[in-house]
């Protein structure tokens, strides 16, 4: 059985790292950016199974990528579903 991929955009490079220790122990494949603008390109380029997503980034924020990545004409030309999760702290 293949690997889920997870895209995960973060900028806090400790949480990051965290995140990605649990991701990998539940067998996802993790790619991570901290940058809203790559993480779109990144999953244009190698659609994931899910990403999440940091709230506030810089540049680009964690829900304004969101709001690209599901757009309608996103959406209908992807060939499986897309899956998000928006991560925040406080």
């Amino acid at each position: 059985m293949s690997r889920k991929k997870l895209l995960l955009v973060e900028d806090d490079r400790a949480l990051a790292e965290l995140l990605i220790w649990h991701f990998e122990r539940e067998d996802f494949e993790v790619r991570r950016t901290g940058d809203g603008e790559e993480a779109l390109l990144l999953a244009i380029e190698d659609v994931p199974d899910v990403i999440v997503l940091d709230w506030m980034l810089p540049g680009m924020s964690g829900v304004e990528a969101t709001r690209q990545l599901f757009q309608p004409e996103r959406v209908a030309r992807r060939q499986r579903p897309l899956r998000g999760v928006v991560l925040t702290t406080f």
